[in-house]
């Protein structure tokens, strides 16, 4: 196996040239197209990312398109997206869209994605001034990197160790930069390097970039986070009156949380991403019903949560309204993740920003930013499910029983959040990479 590992980078040069060879004639096709329907301007930046649905990634796609104002930008959409609720947050005066996807993600009519490896690398190639391509995480800008000219500036975001760490391995000559977003990523990439013998050189080309969000203003969520009595969320302590819905588009969750005996309630849970089977939102749904309360979720995430566990849910749904986000986390206390595998999720930031404590396995760079006792409290990955959620219930008991505790660590991450995780560094990273 070992001995397997050690070609296994030469290999899948050799494959990858191999394939070059019966993919040229597509791609030549390709470029003839492109020369008599060119792009109708020039462009700085040239970026590709899969999808325009809700997630977290398509989340920091969105934000660094918006980083380029004076630049003129072009966005190519290459998978074909579950929605097209994120896609608002794409536009711009200086930016262009092409959704792409029907040709690229066709698996019966496969060589119009070789073709359009042809079109894209002569709309680039065929730029006056050399632009900058940047692929967010996205399978198609791999397959195009070889046919890009030498000059042209090549870019890459690798959100989290994946199969994606496996599909770029033969491209990675191509790219002058690679970004990740958490140390535990790296760690995780330059390991996989050393078994398959990456030259080193690549290694030296990963730059860690966290992400970054919008935060709140620390006075005003202080404020709320302060005057928030247990049992009461705070939508209704900005005086909304009974029977009103702050939420149009996601009412509010009519909850009953459990009482201790000194008459304290259950603090309020929430999920916030997909319903993927490493998120493993599932085991949310049986803290809530471990710890007799309900759990608020947000996302499409509906079709993971058995039927049974369904009564001890409240479903949100999808949402993009910042204002509509923003009051959802404010209604709640304590963030959960339950994920085997993370980088390091933004709803962890969103959350702590507006003072939720975090309840979250120890993947990823989360330990990296949340203490135990601190401001939340770390669960065990690799535990069996039933084990995990049982912690996770005497855990929120724990808070249950003191409130302070709460208060405290709201404070605290409220002013985390301020100091780590604001937009500028974020900002000031990409637009040097990219300009």
């Amino acid at each position: 196996m070992d001995q397997t590992k050690d070609v296994m980078y030469q290999w899948l040069i050799l494959k990858r040239r191999i394939e070059g060879i019966f993919i040229f004639p597509f791609a030549l096709l390709g470029r003839l197209i492109a020369r008599f329907k060119p792009l109708p301007e020039e462009y700085d930046l040239f970026l590709f990312f899969p999808f325009y649905h809700v997630g977290g990634a398509e989340k920091v796609h969105s934000e660094i398109a918006q980083l380029f104002p004076e630049k003129k930008v072009i966005i190519f959409f290459t998978k074909k997206s579950m929605n097209d609720a994120m896609l608002p947050k794409f536009t711009g005066s200086n930016i262009t869209i092409r959704n792409i996807s029907t040709y690229t993600d066709n698996k019966y009519l496969y060589f119009n994605n070789l073709i359009w490896r042809g079109i894209t690398a002569a709309y680039i190639s065929r730029q006056r001034n050399a632009p900058v391509v940047f692929n967010g995480q996205c399978n198609f800008a791999y397959k195009l990197s070889p046919h890009l000219p030498e000059g042209i500036r090549q870019v890459e975001l690798i959100h989290s160790f994946c199969s994606f760490s496996y599909i770029r391995i033969p491209f990675i000559p191509f790219y002058t930069t690679t970004v990740m977003i958490s140390r535990d990523s790296i760690a995780e990439h330059i390991k996989l390097y050393k078994a398959y013998k990456i030259p080193k050189s690549y290694a030296e080309k990963i730059q860690l970039v966290m992400n970054g969000i919008p935060l709140p203003p620390m006075e005003t969520t202080l404020l709320q986070s302060a005057s928030l009595q247990p049992g009461e969320t705070s939508l209704q302590s900005a005086s909304m009156q009974p029977g009103e819905t702050p939420l149009q588009s996601a009412p509010a969750a009519s909850l009953q949380p459990t009482q201790a005996a000194h008459g304290e309630a259950m603090p309020r849970m929430l999920y916030v991403g997909r319903g993927t089977a490493e998120k493993r939102p599932h085991l949310v749904a049986r803290i809530a019903q471990q710890a007799n309360t309900i759990a608020g979720f947000m996302g499409a995430v509906e079709d993971a949560i058995p039927t049974e566990l369904r009564p001890y849910c409240h479903f949100y749904g999808e949402q993009t309204d910042a204002a509509t986000i923003d009051a959802i986390y404010r209604e709640h206390q304590v963030i959960v993740i339950t994920s085997s595998r993370e980088g390091f999720p933004m709803v962890i930031m969103e959350a702590m920003a507006r003072g939720l404590a975090v309840l979250a396995t120890d993947v990823g760079d989360i330990p990296y930013h949340v203490k135990n006792g601190e401001n939340g409290f770390l669960l065990d990955h690799t535990k069996k499910e039933k084990d995990l959620v049982s912690l996770a219930a005497d855990l929120l008991e724990i808070w249950q029983s003191d409130p302070s505790l709460l208060q405290t660590i709201a404070r605290n991450n409220i002013a985390y959040a301020q100091e780590h995780f604001g937009m500028r560094a974020f900002a000031e990273a990409y637009r040097k990479l990219l300009l």
